[in-house]
């Protein structure tokens, strides 16, 4: 069972699974702490995995005034500072991604590790207009279920859209009890929209792995792979035939990654 945590005045709603290393999971657009449920079900041997609800998702309120990415990495900071971890290895996904860069900048001492799942360092054109059409599209669905449907077929492999599990997550999303509202997807979107660290990332200090889906539409390899020029000593990898949420569609391999990963940096103490 979760709680809400008290971050420096916030109310963060809190997953925790498993003993060990510390790790803390920042989830994307719209998405919930259960979002990461493979993560914390497949590694709570391991880790100890701290996953959260972002502002305006899940539990956790939309804040009055603006909502940043930035805010939402002192967020993160706060929440590890409650809890207190004094550093953990830190994964984001997508607009998580985001948070977790501001983050290692602006709090480099928590960041013991980071992993950049589907991310960038500046939102290009192609995001630019895609986004754009979410914007539009989750006011002017005629329910949830087709604003769903239409918004995962950005986000997921064709083999999960025929295979069923495109359906599934629909109807999971459909019974979550704490749908976010159209007025906090839209602020969050808007301060990931406004993302841009791409001249500040050789400041990152901490071992990072960026990890991209082969056909990920949302965020094509050649955006992750910026960011992983730009962090030094941070290193590339492309999963083959993968989309935008390869940690829910392939969590085995996934998991498997970043375990190597974190394990290697444990080692070098």
């Amino acid at each position: 069972m979760g709680e809400m945590i008290n971050a420096d005045g916030v109310g963060l709603w809190v997953e925790r699974q498993g003993k060990g290393p510390d790790v803390l999971l920042i989830a994307g657009l719209g998405d919930p702490a259960e979002a990461w449920q493979s993560q914390l079900d497949g590694l709570a041997d391991r880790y100890r995995l701290t996953a959260f609800d972002n502002r305006g998702a899940g539990r956790t309120a939309l804040p009055e005034g603006l909502l940043s990415v930035p805010r939402m990495a002192d967020d993160a900071a706060a929440l590890l500072g409650a809890l207190d971890v004094p550093n953990a290895h830190v994964a984001g996904f997508s607009g998580g991604s985001f948070i977790a860069q501001e983050l290692a900048l602006r709090h480099p001492r928590l960041v013991r590790s980071l992993v950049l799942t589907s991310t960038c360092a500046r939102p290009d054109a192609y995001f630019l207009s895609m986004t754009r059409f979410w914007n539009w599209m989750v006011e002017r669905a005629p329910d949830e279920r087709a604003m769903l449907e239409a918004f995962y077929l950005w986000i997921y492999t064709p083999r999960a859209h025929a295979d069923g599990t495109v359906d599934r997550m629909i109807e999971e999303a459909l019974a979550f009890p704490h749908p976010q509202s159209v007025e906090a997807f839209q602020r969050q979107l808007a301060a990931f929209l406004s993302h841009d660290t791409l001249d500040r990332l050789g400041r990152i200090t901490a071992p990072t792995l960026v990890l991209a889906g082969e056909n990920d539409i949302a965020t094509p390899p050649r955006l992750g792979r910026v960011v992983a020029e730009r962090i030094p000593g941070a290193r590339f990898a492309v999963l083959p035939g993968e989309a935008h949420q390869p940690f829910q569609e392939v969590p085995d391999l996934f998991n498997d990654r970043v375990d190597a990963f974190w394990r290697e940096v444990e080692a070098q103490g």
